[in-house]
């Protein structure tokens, strides 16, 4: 998937379904290709997404009724006020993004948050691989973070009954503190992320 991404032959969309390609393919060299696990994939394929659909839909209403609203102006105004300029602007979105990790999914932070910071942002002279790079790093911490981290969902589903949950949740916070110090060095050193798309396309 990333090679034909990186070389030029599919879009990440479409490599999506390069990715399809190669899971029927793994299926059908480990004869565990067969009509009902077929339909049971296109089923959830359907379900999946379907729901993706329904919350852009939902939030590209929203944007346009924030928008209208002048929301966008509102929040214009407060990231460009802040002191600081632009770094205390990044610093302020990826604060919220982070506490909304603990409540929303990341479906839904990319789809409703995302579309309105991220034009101010860039606006602030910030690079848009640096920024995008953040923000995934950022998102990837709602995996982990209780109580509606995916993760944690499925640490609870393979774990003996014996461990609690509790226990899962203060598990998982050395792990949170790693993303958070990774999300900090690149923050200190942007090339780390900006550096091999350079080279890659120049």
């Amino acid at each position: 998937m990333l090679g034909s991404i990186i070389a030029g032959y599919a879009t990440p969309t479409e490599a999506a379904s390069v990715g399809a390609v190669g899971a029927i393919l793994l299926a059908l060299a480990n004869r565990q290709l067969n009509l009902l696990r077929l339909r049971e994939v296109m089923h959830a394929t359907v379900r999946v997404t379907s729901m993706v659909f329904m919350i852009l839909i939902g939030a590209s209403i929203f944007s346009l009724v924030f928008r209208g609203l002048g929301g966008d102006e509102v929040v214009h105004g407060i990231l460009t006020g802040l002191p600081g300029g632009a770094v205390a602007a990044v610093f302020v979105v990826m604060a919220l993004m982070f506490v909304l990790g603990f409540v929303l999914d990341f479906i839904e932070i990319t789809f409703v948050v995302v579309p309105i910071v991220g034009p101010i942002l860039l606006k602030l002279g910030i690079d848009p691989v640096w920024l995008g790079i953040m923000i995934a790093m950022n998102i990837q911490t709602s995996f982990l973070t209780p109580p509606f981290g995916f993760a944690l969902f499925y640490l609870r589903g393979v774990a003996p009954v014996e461990v609690k949950t509790t226990q899962i949740y203060r598990g998982v916070a050395p792990f949170i503190l790693i993303q958070l110090a990774a999300i900090l060095i690149l923050a200190l050193w942007p090339a780390l992320a900006t550096w091999l798309p350079g080279i890659v396309y120049g």
